[in-house]
């Protein structure tokens, strides 16, 4: 019989303990790979692994030419891990050194509850080398595109900008918002073997798709003239501002949009949504005597009046509904042809009365008036047409040469340029062409009539009547050697917002006119807001007009070489034209009175 072991029960215990032991060891393996390992791996991944979104690069926009006018830079952008970070505080005084910012700023960043924070955004390409250079712990940076607009201020008001995150926020990157943006894609961060957080090598070459390009109509040189003349106008008159658009009257395209005052969508601190309206389109303003052009329209469709129609210019003074109306000149009788030409307001005050209110509205509204022209640009006005039944005792009189009816720029020249066409009133607009990332064409635009307003014939009548203001009328300093010239004056008062009457000193002074008048390749607007030196369209509009019609055609190529033989409207006088001179048969009218 073996000797009993004292120590049998305590190896029996130690290896039932042990095997206690083991199984536990073994039920916990299971539980990790098996019963969680799911959950433990996707916990995991989160430890080591976060998610960011990222976009691809904006797409450019290029004049008609194809000249670059927006398109994206690679610059740094430095974020930071905060969980990585030791001494937040150091951390935001070393970079406080490069970004020019406030160190308890980037520090209170820095002690975010947080995986990922942007400390700042789009970068100078130095900053980002002097970051590189500290190699600070848990501190990265990321290459990412920044609007840029090589030609500074020039065609801002078409253009608008983009915000930091890379969202249109006016103007061409607005509208166009849904093709310019590049797609969106999450990108995985890891760490390395040090702990720090990198983005995927690779990522630049093979991130998300860009987003699409803009071919527009614009004319970078033209666009150019308008704006220089524009501002050397503005700047002599001691103007508040202005306006000039240039239009290819057969199909609708823009040329050139230029506004004053500018801005540089480079340099957006501090400016105020006022200095980036894009006036030509969102600033409804009373015409003036450059209505008169739709009222001529109206009554020579409608047969009311022709261009030898005598009316009597009542001696410069006459009264409609209570309301006296006063002409610049002492006028007695005139042919239609010269009511338009000498500028009368009484004279159109009687043809809007012979028209009638409901044919006047009409007009109006078949020209375009009270809608918007629907051109490709955002922030467009209505203007204001009040109906006909709303209209008082003295709104026809005053509607026929300008008062009591509001309009854009868009909305004046669009309609001009219907009467330089033949008759058809088109849609305006500013993009031609969208590609792809790839550059295949996806969209294209063209010229859409939108509807007939005139005749041919009528269009053609007036047109003849149009150059008579240029040849012998208040637009002569409009003239331009070895062309035709077709166009109106205007000079409107303006409301005074303190009394709520027409100003005495406040103005706005336009022109709009077409050429060749034969052949019209252009239509111009130019509208100058509030003029100090002078007051007239003639005078202070009707130049600019020239000066941007004179350089841009020969850019265009169109000349004339051979004389022109005019006819006058009434059929009385002839002008004749060279490419050297102009010799007038009649001399100009002394006065302006629009």
């Amino acid at each position: 019989m073996t000797p009993t072991d004292p120590y049998r029960w305590r190896r029996i215990a130690a290896g039932v303990a042990l095997m206690a032991g083991f199984a536990g060891v073994l039920f916990r393996l299971f539980t990790l790979q098996v019963l969680q390992a799911a959950e433990l791996t996707e916990k995991a991944d989160r430890q080591h692994r976060m998610s960011v979104m990222v976009e691809g690069g904006r797409g450019g926009i290029y004049d008609r030419q194809g000249k670059v006018l927006a398109l994206n830079m690679e610059v740094p952008s430095v974020y930071g891990i905060p969980a990585s970070l030791e001494n937040p505080a150091g951390v935001a005084r070393d970079l406080a050194r490069v970004l020019h910012v406030r160190a308890d700023e980037i520090e209170r960043k820095l002690k975010r509850e947080q995986k990922f924070v942007w400390i700042a955004r789009k970068l100078d390409p130095e900053q980002g080398r002097s970051l590189e250079r500290l190699s600070l712990e848990g501190i990265g940076t990321r290459m990412e595109g920044r609007r840029f607009y090589p030609k500074g201020p020039l065609l801002a008001h078409v253009l608008g900008f983009a915000g930091m995150d890379g969202q249109g926020l006016e103007g061409i990157e607005r509208r166009y918002e849904s093709y310019l943006r590049g797609e969106t894609q999450k990108v995985i961060l890891q760490r390395d073997a040090l702990g720090r957080t990198v983005f995927p090598k690779g990522l630049n070459e093979q991130g998300p798709a860009p987003g699409h390009s803009l071919t527009l109509t614009i004319d970078e040189v033209i666009q150019y003239i308008a704006e220089k003349e524009l501002d050397e106008a503005v700047t002599n008159a001691r103007a508040k501002g202005g306006v000039v658009l240039v239009m290819e009257p057969r199909t609708g395209a823009v040329l050139a949009m230029a506004v004053s005052p500018k801005f540089d969508p480079n340099s957006m601190n501090g400016l105020t949504p006022d200095r980036w309206r894009n006036r030509a389109l969102t600033d409804a303003y009373e015409p003036g005597s450059t209505m008169k052009v739709i009222t001529a329209a109206a009554a020579l469709e409608e047969k009311v009046m022709g261009p030898g129609t005598l009316i009597n210019g009542e001696n410069g003074q006459f009264s409609a509904a209570g309301r006296n109306i006063h002409d610049h000149e002492k006028l007695g009788w005139m042919t239609f042809a010269q009511m338009v030409q000498k500028s009368s307001n009484i004279g159109a005050a009687k043809t809007g009365m012979a028209l009638g209110e409901e044919r006047l509205y009409r007009y109006l509204k078949a020209f375009g008036f009270g809608e918007r022209t629907e051109v490709d640009l955002p922030g467009e006005a209505a203007g204001l047409v009040r109906d006909a039944k709303d209209w008082g005792r003295q709104s026809l009189a005053s509607v026929a040469f300008g008062q009591e009816i509001g309009v854009t720029p868009m909305q004046l020249l669009n309609a001009v340029s219907a009467i330089a066409n033949g008759g058809w009133l088109m849609k305006p607009y500013v993009v031609s062409e969208i590609r792809d990332g790839k550059g295949t064409v996806v969209a294209q635009a063209g010229p859409q009539i939108r509807r007939r307003v005139i005749s041919a014939e009528t269009a053609q009548a007036l047109t003849a009547i149009l150059e008579g203001v240029v040849t012998h009328g208040t637009g002569a300093k409009a003239a331009l050697a070895g062309f035709r010239v077709a166009g109106k004056t205007g000079t409107a008062q303006k409301i005074d917002p303190q009394t709520g009457r027409y100003s005495p000193t406040l103005f706005v002074a336009s022109f709009v006119g077409y050429l060749p008048a034969e052949d019209p390749r252009l239509a111009i607007l130019v509208v100058v807001d509030e003029p100090r030196t002078e007051q007239w369209g003639g005078t202070i509009a009707a130049p600019v007009f020239r000066r941007v019609a004179e350089q841009a055609l020969p850019y265009l190529g169109v000349s004339s070489k051979s004389p022109i033989k005019l006819a006058r409207a009434d059929g009385r006088d002839e002008v004749e034209r060279t490419g050297a001179e102009v010799r007038l048969v009649q001399v100009a009218l002394a006065g302006d009175p629009s």
